[in-house]
């Protein structure tokens, strides 16, 4: 196994394993408010303040341009150490007290120095295959992601031993990231200018891909913390309760995994037939599961489970090639910096669609709320039109 390839895989497990405490409170959501009594509207500030963390923690890197101006490997591990002690905290602590609120946003802010961090480092190792590496880049990234909703599987009622073996694998990726090394096409910058980042206003390509991406992040996030809730509620119609949250975990599992091959398989295809390509491939298939979710919703289980699948697999894909897409436009030695405030800006906008999606569930139904998610493919595809044939 040559150097290139060795670091990767390190790179793909520290990828999976740094990210993948960000929907732990989604997945044991049930069961927290089972034990607690809180409603799961209140219990939603653990999940959406998490992205609020993500947001502030990506703008305040990408304006100090530390994924450009330090080693990002060192960046990636400390972040991860920390994220792995603060959510073992949670277990001493009043269920969604306070407190414990904090302590997912500052992991949140933390969770800034790994999957951004770790872009940088991809595309360091590659010009031509980038849409091939960061496609399998984001897969690792799925795969963590799902972790938790596997935990909570395992774990039934048990929600603490979830946030515990959470800790494990989160710690891991910080011995993993170590491990890696950088690639001959690493440009680190001496100094960080802020007025750097106006390039994505400026620069008409970039604009587009952020755009885009910006679309995409409308029904991402919400979707991925939601879709074990309102799955269980879909499956409650021909359910009893207690089958219907079983298979809501399972089925939230399953639909975030799914992503991760599709990643890997546009990946391989966007370096032949291009990356806005398979972007807004992406996007247009993801929108029409979403509106078809909605218009069955309640109906047959096999079939809500069949578009889950079907929704989870096309809903991330996109992201990885508009990521490359502004590293491919920017300088080398800002596009860590680039891509950090593009990922800021989704974020932040998904902590207002993550906090208010169980509010419109409530009142008005989740068909609605899952309908209006459809809207950001849409957006996206508009306003992506630049770079759809690039």
């Amino acid at each position: 196994m040559n150097r290139q390839t060795l670091s990767m895989v390190f790179l793909f497990v520290a990828t999976l394993s740094g990210m993948s405490l960000w929907f732990m409170a989604a997945a044991i959501v049930p069961d927290m408010a089972a034990e607690s009594g809180l409603t799961e509207t209140e219990l939603a500030w653990l999940s959406s303040v998490v992205p609020a963390g993500f947001g502030i923690g990506a703008l305040g890197f990408a304006l100090l341009g530390l994924p450009d101006r330090v080693d990002p490997r060192y960046l990636f591990a400390c972040c991860t150490f920390a994220i792995a002690l603060l959510n073992l905290l949670l277990l001493s602590l009043p269920i969604g007290g306070p407190t414990a609120i904090a302590i997912r946003f500052a992991s949140g802010v933390l969770m800034a120095g790994t999957w951004p961090v770790s872009m940088k480092i991809a595309v360091g190792w590659t010009i031509r295959r980038r849409g091939a590496l960061m496609g399998s880049l984001v897969a690792a990234l799925v795969a963590g992601q799902a972790v938790p909703y596997l935990l909570a599987w395992f774990g039934g009622a048990d929600w603490r031993l979830a946030i515990m073996f959470g800790s494990a694998v989160t710690a891991l990726g910080g011995g993993a990231i170590l491990l890696s090394a950088l690639g001959p096409h690493h440009a680190r910058a001496a100094a960080f200018r802020t007025r750097a980042i106006a390039l994505i206003w400026t620069d008409r390509r970039i604009r587009a891909a952020v755009l885009g991406y910006l679309g995409h992040m409308w029904e991402f996030i919400a979707f991925w913390a939601w879709v074990g809730v309102f799955a269980s509620v879909s499956y409650s119609a021909s359910l009893e309760p207690g089958a219907a949250v079983s298979l809501g975990k399972l089925s939230a599992f399953l639909c975030i995994l799914a992503a991760a091959p599709a990643c890997v398989l546009s990946g391989f295809i966007a370096d032949r037939v291009g990356k806005g390509r398979v972007a807004a491939t992406a996007l247009a298939v993801s929108g029409s599961a979403c509106v078809l979710t909605a218009l069955t919703f309640g109906g047959p289980v096999w079939l809500t489970f069949i578009l889950l699948i079907v929704w989870g697999a096309a809903v991330v894909p996109d992201s990885p090639q508009f990521s490359a897409l502004v590293a491919d436009f920017a300088p080398p030695e800002l596009a860590g910096s680039l891509m950090t405030f593009q990922a800021s800006l989704g974020f932040l906008m998904t902590t207002v669609t993550t906090q208010v999606a169980p509010q419109i569930a409530d009142v008005h139904s989740w068909p609605v709320l899952i309908g209006l998610l459809a809207l950001g493919p849409a957006f996206g595809l508009f306003f992506m039109r630049p770079v759809r044939l690039v």
